[in-house]
């Protein structure tokens, strides 16, 4: 038995039993792949994967209980790796963080410098992509951490914490009707076109409850990633922007006014996700202390070692909030 047949084998179930898709990120053959595993059945005396074929098509009951103890030697060994890596030199070493465009270009500016300056032999990568990515990420261990507002606290493989609330806010061009009106209603939103973010980002799935709740219909004519993307098309009179409150900057969007509107759709609370059982350096704690600046490292340990979750109703840091305008 090689360590590289069982990180295949991973690598196979992780893609789905692609075994091309699954070649291509071990940057090997996929005829190696497929030989390389049934070299590990035929040691092992058991079928991993049910086939039809050339094709794998399933996991076997025996292949379900090789795959998670492999999960778990491959996760060893590179807890090993880190704690290695970690006390040969306690400020030096490399972090990937995963997370969506909002918090990369909004909340993270904040952290980065003020942690380089801190750790600067400490390599830093930043991958953006939507919350499903993200996670996906973390668990395959491509990331050490991850932040997103959605689909976090939904993977069992990761463990994590809230670390900001925020709240919508509608954007305008100066002197829109939407602007005047206060409180803002639900109904009025609904009868101009919205641009806003895609789906499975910034809280949209609550934006999309929430008109159905009232059994309104929306004219969605742009959605995008991006807030500064919503931004430019809502100044070029396509529509009514719906984006993040940390994405509106009255200096900066000086041809916009924004409205809070955070007791039309709710407050969101962007999760930081680590994967269950690895191994976590020092300074990536620091990391999250800076990112969740009223969590104390006791309560971040606490959690990473897998005991109750501080409760959600201890006050979070909440977004910067420049508005011209608060609803009433």
């Amino acid at each position: 038995m090689k360590f590289h047949q069982l990180k295949y084998l991973c690598e196979v179930a992780r893609r789905g039993l692609n075994v091309t898709a699954a070649s291509e990120r071990l940057h090997t053959s996929q005829s190696g792949v497929s030989r390389q595993i049934q070299l590990l059945e035929e040691e092992l005396g058991v079928e991993v994967f049910v086939r039809n074929g050339r094709r794998l098509v399933g996991v076997t009951e025996s292949g379900q209980m090789i795959l998670d103890i492999a999960k778990r030697i491959l996760h060893d060994t590179e807890n090993l790796r880190m704690v290695g890596r970690e006390f040969s030199s306690e400020s030096r070493g490399s972090l990937t963080i995963a997370t969506t465009h909002s918090q990369a270009r909004y909340v993270l500016p904040r952290v980065i410098p003020t942690f380089m300056q801190k750790y600067p032999n400490v390599r830093l990568r930043l991958h953006q992509g939507n919350p499903p990515h993200v996670v996906e990420m973390v668990a395959s261990g491509q990331a050490n951490l991850g932040i997103a507002t959605e689909a976090i606290a939904e993977c069992k493989e990761l463990v994590s914490f809230p670390c900001m609330e925020w709240q919508h806010v509608v954007v305008a061009p100066t002197g829109h009707p939407l602007s005047k009106e206060s409180p803002l209603r639900i109904d009025s939103l609904a009868c101009y076109p919205l641009i806003t973010y895609d789906i499975g980002f910034a809280g949209r799935s609550k934006i999309d409850q929430t008109f159905q709740d009232h059994g309104l219909t929306t004219n969605i004519v742009l959605e995008a990633i991006d807030a500064d993307v919503i931004k430019t098309y809502v100044e070029l009179g396509l529509g009514v922007g719906i984006v993040a409150e940390m994405a509106f900057d009255p200096v900066r969007d000086k041809n916009l006014e924004a409205t809070n509107v955070g007791d039309l759709f709710g407050m969101n609370t962007t999760r930081i996700g680590i994967k269950k059982g690895a191994h976590v350096a020092r300074y990536v704690i620091d990391f999250m202390e800076l990112v969740a600046p009223r969590k104390k490292r006791s309560e971040i340990e606490a959690v990473l070692q897998g005991h109750a979750e501080p409760p959600l109703h201890t006050p979070l840091p909440t977004a910067t909030r420049p508005l011209r305008k608060e609803l009433v």
